[in-house]
């Protein structure tokens, strides 16, 4: 059985995504992240010592790694206390070895067939990537035939598009330089606030 997604991601259905992360700025970003009500943080592993970063962040959020593109990476970001894996693409070895170890692999797909073939080999959820191309309404026509697939749009979400996102069908969104790019975090911490209202569930 694959591992399940992480309950920060399915109860914010938020990740705020960080590229390039200098790592002397992640405890700072996490913490206005966190101030703001965002609850989950991806550190992609192409930022300037990304461990770091991550152990930086993983005080206030739960933090996992982006980017992941083979086990290297995988194992030091693991070692670091990422407790999720987000690929752009689908690698069966790096599904295979999040399942085998426990922890939730969500690689990035775009059709169908890639969607079920990581889902198949084990992925907790798929990255639909890049939501840019398709919108909301390519979550919604997949969702027809594969309800049963966890699906995380990501690239190109913001405050403009995550809540219709989630409305068809998402179970959260990954939203990256609108959120984490600000250099003001008084900004960051803002536009976290903005976005958890405008995603809250309908009661």
């Amino acid at each position: 059985m694959a591992p399940l997604v992480p309950d920060g991601i399915t109860g914010g259905r938020i990740i705020a995504i960080a590229r390039h992360l200098v790592p002397d700025r992640a405890g700072d970003l996490a913490r206005a992240l966190a101030a703001g009500g965002v609850d989950v943080l991806e550190v992609t592993m192409d930022s300037p010592d990304p461990g770091r970063a991550i152990r930086n962040a993983a005080f206030a959020l739960t933090v996992g790694a982006g980017t992941v593109m083979n086990r290297d990476h995988a194992e030091s970001a693991v070692a670091a206390g990422a407790v999720f894996l987000v690929s752009p693409h689908v690698s069966l070895p790096l599904i295979e070895w999040g399942s085998l170890h426990g922890f939730a692999m969500i690689p990035g797909a775009l059709s169908p067939t890639e969607i079920v073939t990581a889902f198949e080999a084990g992925a907790a959820a798929v990255k639909v990537f890049p939501i840019s191309v398709g919108g909301e309404q390519l979550i919604r026509e997949i969702r027809g035939p594969l309800p049963h697939i966890p699906l995380i749009p990501s690239g190109g979400v913001t405050i403009e598009n995550g809540p219709a996102l989630l409305a068809a069908g998402a179970i959260a969104i990954g939203v990256g330089s609108w959120l984490t790019g600000p250099p003001d975090l008084d900004v960051v911490q803002a536009r976290a606030a903005e976005l958890v209202a405008a995603c809250r569930p309908p009661t």
